[in-house]
């Protein structure tokens, strides 16, 4: 889907990004990480020619971007950013209709269009489409960046520290529902943080970078457990615990989990591809002193019960090994 071949920037003689090569399959997101000045945003940038590469090559959906008008391109490319960009001078209605007004929409396409949009990122249309963007919370501010980046449906769609500029509170709760929304399932995605936990989260593959260069592309779970250098392995190292956490499922710990029966109904049921922070946060929220959880498969079949001290005994084996 995006293709970026030996990709160099250099500003002044200056190489901000250095030879680097990845691709983005169809429907997958893809985090570039990494701290500031590593070249990320370049990066992303040049994908949609916001800056042009002194070298290299970009295909999207086997198209060089070189071959396109570069107004045209990001026509067809959704684009979010931390400041969010709104046009302070227009209603949220104007600022989605932006883009399907340049394809020349019909003006009932593009009511229907922003209508749906607004209800998709949790703004009711009814009480919205009409107030400035300073009337408007940073939150909601940057969901109808989102809006209107979505707006003429692209297949693809970066995001440039998307979530940067709010609140710990609210990044969070845009986060998980950046992650269901149904409008961006199918969608190619790239996105640039800084922000070790919203590339585990958000990520279906990491991409770190630093000082130009390419250090380690792959899932996050093979970042954290198999990491190929020292800069990725110090990278993670302040927040290893709480990641592995985070990255590891309950299938991936089910042979140390141990087996015995337990008295009493389990209070909740976890499928086995759930991660293992998300079931100890839920059984923390459990009256019962020692709560039971049962284990299902993801065809729905039962297969054993457990506790949280089952489940972290078994996640202690894990890391031993």
């Amino acid at each position: 889907m995006i293709e970026v071949l030996n990709l160099t920037k250099k500003f002044n003689g200056l190489t901000a990004v250095d030879n680097i090569s990845f691709s983005v399959e169809k429907g997958e997101t893809l985090i570039l990480l990494g701290t500031s000045g590593c070249g990320k945003t370049t990066t992303l940038k040049m994908i949609n020619r916001l800056i042009e590469a002194t070298s290299g090559k970009v295909f999207i959906e086997g198209k060089n971007i070189q071959d396109q008008k570069p107004e045209e391109l990001r026509k067809q490319i959704g684009y979010v950013i931390q400041s969010i960009g709104l046009f302070p001078h227009y209603t949220v209605e104007q600022n989605v209709a932006i883009v399907p007004n340049l394809l020349k929409w019909d003006k009932k396409q593009t009511v229907s269009r922003t209508r749906e949009l607004l209800e998709l990122v949790g703004l009711p249309p009814d009480d919205f489409l009409k107030r400035k963007p300073e009337e408007l919370s940073g939150g909601q501010q940057q969901r109808v960046g989102l809006a209107r980046a979505l707006a003429a449906d692209p297949s693809v769609v970066l995001f440039d520290e998307p979530f940067g500029a709010l609140d710990p509170i609210t990044r969070r709760q845009i986060q998980k529902e950046f992650i269901n929304m149904e409008s961006l399932l199918q969608k190619t995605m790239i996105l640039v943080t800084h922000d070790v936990f919203e590339a585990c989260e958000l990520g279906d593959k990491i991409c770190l970078m630093d000082e130009g260069k390419i250090k380690q592309i792959g899932t996050a779970k093979e970042l954290i457990f198999s990491p190929q250098n020292d800069l990725v392995i110090n990278f993670f190292q302040a927040n290893r615990f709480q990641l592995e956490l985070m990255v590891l499922t309950l299938k991936d710990i089910m042979e140390d989990i141990p087996k015995k029966e337990y008295k009493g109904e389990a209070v909740q049921d976890f499928y086995e591809n759930a991660r293992i922070l998300d079931v100890l946060e839920a059984m923390e929220n459990t009256p019962q002193k020692e709560p039971i959880l049962r284990i299902k498969s993801c065809d729905n079949k039962k297969i054993f019960q457990t506790t949280s001290e089952g489940i972290m005994t078994a996640f202690y084996e894990k890391r031993a090994k």
